[in-house]
């Protein structure tokens, strides 16, 4: 199994690249190799970094050490020293008041990921994504079985509850009151759906979730599907995302064998089954009720031409009074449900501000619009992201 524990950033600004930069990052690779540390160390790139006298500067995760000016000749015992035996050098580390704020801020924190508190993408980019061994290991499926051997629905829903979590789009609805509302409303059978279309132009925080972490979504579907009475469940997912599709199909195939998805999961009662869908492309999909009219009936063109709004209401007082579905919410809002379920409620509100429940994927870019780098990070709902120094002092 692949893990990496480690993270090795080069600086690439103009600056680093005029004193050896480039050779220092082949190096790198060069030394990592030679220690047979490459399926444990990743080395990458960053651009300015504030700094254009101590440079190349280098940052090894998760420790935040800050390397500065690197040498060629120094890489050696970086990586003999620190990547190798786990002992920071401390003649090559930078000096504080040298470093920029943020830099020197990043420094003072530990553990993986130091600027952020993952949730959502807790295991994205640690485990295999194609082995539900690897998602065992990181404490998967330990909620879905919780909340089916040592909870009743009514418990699933309060847990839910007290956590805080709340959808994230624009209302921000509490999650355990969606779910109360569908479990306490009669009706047979009830659905729930996992909207990952994510037709947004610019969006891919569901695709990260999906690609990186599908058993996250996996395993979040039966225990809403528990706690409302539902013993089927739809993944929409955007039809231009061919490999989340493929990873949602294998990963729903390797939850069937193991026991942990299809009938009687994990020797229950209770049965649950998840049946993918890949979209066409419409844009209007993305909003719930066009999504439920996708999955359940082939495209009329005239049916919803005159009175619109009298269809559309009749639309959804048959979806109310027939078949009942949890309205569809997306994998980053399926997948925290797994953390809450697994620890205690009061956990997820560590991460939450004072404005509403749990955390959000933001897609941050660095550098120019020309040349721009795009990542994914997780912040408290309610919190506002800047984009440097300059932009928090307006």
């Amino acid at each position: 199994m692949k893990v990496i524990r480690s993270m090795v950033l080069v600086s690439m600004d103009e600056a680093s690249l005029e004193r050896g930069a480039e050779q220092v990052f082949h190096t790198f690779l060069e030394e990592i190799e030679e220690f047979g540390l490459s399926d444990q160390i990743a080395v990458s790139t960053i651009r300015d970094v504030g700094l254009h006298e101590e440079v190349p500067l280098v940052i090894v995760y998760p420790d935040a050490a800050v390397y500065a000016p690197v040498k060629v000749e120094d890489v050696h015992m970086i990586v003999e020293e620190h990547l190798y035996k786990g002992n920071i050098v401390p003649n090559l580390l930078a000096l504080m008041h040298e470093l920029v704020p943020e830099i020197a801020w990043m420094r003072s924190r530990r553990g993986a990921l130091p600027v952020q508190k993952r949730i959502v993408l807790e295991r994205a980019g640690i485990v295999d994504p194609g082995s539900i061994e690897d998602y065992i290991v990181y404490d998967g499926f330990q909620a879905l079985g919780k909340s089916l051997t040592q909870m009743t629905p009514a418990e699933v829903i309060a847990e839910i509850e007290k956590s805080g979590l709340q959808g994230r789009g624009g209302a921000g609805f509490p999650t355990g009151r969606k779910w109360s509302f569908v479990a306490s409303t009669p009706g047979d059978p009830k659905y729930v759906i996992c909207n990952a279309d994510e037709s947004e132009p610019g969006t891919f925080k569901d695709r990260l979730i999906i690609e990186g972490d599908p058993f996250s979504v996996i395993e979040a579907m039966p225990i809403a599907g528990s706690a409302i009475g539902s013993h089927h469940g739809y993944i929409y997912i955007r039809g231009e995302y061919p490999l989340a599709y493929r990873r949602i199909e294998h990963a729903i195939q390797q939850a069937e064998e193991h026991g942990l998805l299809g009938d009687r999961i994990l020797g229950t009662d209770f049965s649950f089954h998840i049946h993918p869908h890949a979209g066409a492309g419409a844009y209007i999909c993305g909003e719930e009720t066009a999504l439920i009219e996708s999955l359940e009936a082939p495209f009329e063109p005239e049916k919803y031409k005159d009175n619109y709004r009298e269809n559309l209401q009749a639309l959804i007082q048959a979806k109310v009074e027939g078949r009942e579905t949890v309205e569809p919410p997306a994998p980053a809002h399926l997948a925290p449900a797994c953390s809450s379920s697994r620890r205690w409620p009061s956990w997820l509100r560590l991460w939450c501000s004072a404005l509403s429940g749990g955390s959000s994927s933001r897609r941050v870019s660095s550098g120019s619009t020309k040349r721009s780098a795009w990542a994914t990070c997780r912040a408290p709902w309610g919190c506002w992201c800047s984009r440097s120094p300059a932009s928090r002092r307006r």
